[in-house]
């Protein structure tokens, strides 16, 4: 990577870094990277509003006479609501939100490959999507569209990742991220006096049963992949000492390592739900939010990774399981090609959503380099 490209992309980051914006509210980040690919390169930009997209046409015919090829990398650019806590130069001006996944170092790169393409050129054409949103789904959901109307035949993507040596390639076939969805559990029943509680209908006791027989629920599914049910939160009644509960929520995650079973799983816990809210005469109802699917590589996707990696010199790992975390890259490999890997922060690196992580500098070269090995894979 060009020398003057790097440094200007680590400050590119750490201004990043200085303005997090949490998911659905990144206005300042996404005119912040728009204006800067306006500003140093002649790429067409395509804003569509809370995200954009650049473009370089090649002026080819393709690598050794074959057609020019549309491929499309993606970053994410949304931050996560957690205090800083650690002495940045650059640390976060938002109280409360701050770049803890790494989203400003996958941006940082993808308008690092930006420039170079810009500059040094390109056998096909090459799309450079920059998407709001990761952390809570929605932002891969509407820029999918941008797939069908730009006819993309392949679309990468990395992500950084602790616990994994500095510097290096992990790639896996199929499943890289598991399928995961929130869904919220709301029973109803009737007040009543605390002194008479055999006269209302409180939900306490059907929610309890429910998170008991969650176990169950999980082995009745009967997944050949890990499946997983977590509850997240319980809020039954209200702060009154008066009052008997009568309405109540149970949140959980399920998970799932093939999409499938993640909805089987969904069914299963319903009919739980169902069947312990009527047996007390409660109103059941399910909704469900932050859905993810799952990230299933292809696998002549994921060797254009391994080939690169070697061509490069980078160390190669090969992924013995995809990872629980969810990606809402999944949308995308749903209508195309493509694939996303990971690049090691450093086997001791403190873990990402932590107090203690900031995106490593020392890795944009590594993925920028990754990106334009992909470029001139056949």
């Amino acid at each position: 990577m060009n020398k003057r490209n790097l440094e200007e992309v680590i400050k590119l980051r750490h201004i990043l870094h200085q303005h997090p914006e949490p998911s659905m509210e990144e206005v300042w980040t996404k005119n912040c990277l728009m204006n800067y690919i306006r500003e140093h390169t002649e790429l067409e930009i395509c804003d569509r509003g809370r995200w954009f997209y650049a473009v370089y046409r090649s002026p080819g015919d393709g690598r050794d006479g074959q057609n020019r090829k549309n491929i499309a990398f993606r970053a994410d650019f949304d931050a996560i609501r957690m205090d800083e806590e650690i002495d940045l130069p650059y640390g976060s001006g938002n109280p409360g939100v701050a770049h803890k996944c790494g989203h400003d170092g996958h941006s940082a790169v993808l308008a690092g490959l930006a420039l170079e393409v810009d500059q040094e050129g390109a056998d096909h054409n090459v799309f450079f999507l920059f998407q709001h949103a990761e952390e809570t789904a929605e932002g891969a959901a509407e820029c999918v569209e941008f797939i069908k109307e730009e006819k993309i035949d392949e679309i990468f993507a990395f992500h950084n990742k602790s616990g994994m040596e500095k510097g290096s390639v992990n790639v896996i076939d199929g499943t890289s991220n598991y399928a995961s969805v929130g869904m919220i559990i709301s029973m109803q029943g009737s007040s009543t006096h605390a002194s008479m509680p055999e006269y209302g209908k409180n939900p306490a006791y059907a929610i309890g049963r429910t998170i008991g027989g969650l176990d169950h629920a999980v082995k009745e599914a009967k997944s050949r992949g890990l499946v997983l049910c977590t509850v997240i939160q319980v809020d039954v009644g209200e702060k009154a000492f008066g009052i008997a509960a009568s309405k109540g929520d149970l949140l959980l995650t399920l998970r799932a390592e093939f999409e499938k079973e993640m909805e089987t799983l969904a069914k299963h816990v319903e009919n739980l739900a169902k069947s312990e809210g009527e047996a007390d005469g409660l109103e059941v109802t399910f909704a469900y939010q932050d859905r993810f699917p799952v990230t299933a590589n292809h696998q002549k996707s994921s060797d254009k990774i391994r080939r690169v990696a070697g061509k490069k010199g980078y160390q190669l790992f090969e992924m013995k399981e995809g990872f629980r975390g969810s990606e809402d890259f999944g949308h995308y490999l749903k209508e195309t090609k493509g694939a996303l890997f990971y690049i090691g922060n450093g086997e001791d690196y403190p873990q990402i959503h932590t107090a203690k992580y900031d995106f490593p500098d020392e890795i944009i070269e590594t993925a920028v380099e990754m990106f334009k090995g992909v470029i001139e894979e056949p």
